[in-house]
């Protein structure tokens, strides 16, 4: 029963802004290389923000450097494995006068994937980044993957918002290739 009291005493009490969860001494704010797992890889984040115990060595993020460290994490990611920025898929949709949705919609992922790309919160597969390039640099493909959607319920406007995209480059000469 003592013990259970103590348990639960230690569990009631009230730290002080700024101290460390494990021992109560005051954190100090540090710069230096914390490691973040993404898609199952460890990303080294060097100059990392982040609050550090300098009796226990306990590491503590708070939410904007928590933020901050996952965003780096996954542009290093991004670097390391050579696949399109956020910038770079933003521009993809630009380019083609599509929303966020939309474009969604055309690769059939979820309606806020490709938001969470272009935020930095998550990143897009290989095979996804490939199908992303095609798109940005292969004329006629946004017409391929719009009339793969014509079976699954993109609306015929909405297909045929998607078609004249693609016409400036037809205008140069450069067709894509017919079966």
């Amino acid at each position: 029963m003592r013990n259970q009291k103590a348990t639960a005493a230690r569990r009631a009490r009230v730290l002080p802004d700024g101290a460390c969860p494990v021992c109560g001494t005051e954190m100090v704010e540090r710069r230096g290389t914390l490691r973040l797992p993404i898609n199952g890889e460890e990303i080294a984040v060097p100059s990392a923000v982040h609050l550090r115990c300098p009796k226990c060595d306990e590491v503590v993020l708070r939410f904007q450097d928590s933020k901050r460290l996952g965003e780096d994490a996954i542009a290093i990611y991004r670097r390391k494995h050579g696949l399109l920025s956020a910038d770079q898929i933003r521009t993809i949709h630009d380019q083609f006068n599509l929303t966020q949705i939309e474009l969604a919609r055309l690769l059939r992922l979820g309606a806020n994937t490709v938001s969470r790309w272009e935020s930095g919160r998550n990143v897009q597969t290989a095979a996804m980044d490939i199908l992303l390039r095609m798109i940005r640099d292969l004329p006629g493909s946004i017409e391929y993957c719009a009339s793969t959607r014509r079976e699954i319920g993109l609306s015929p406007a909405a297909i045929a918002q998607l078609l004249p995209a693609m016409v400036p480059s037809w205008e140069s000469g450069i067709r894509p290739q017919q079966r």
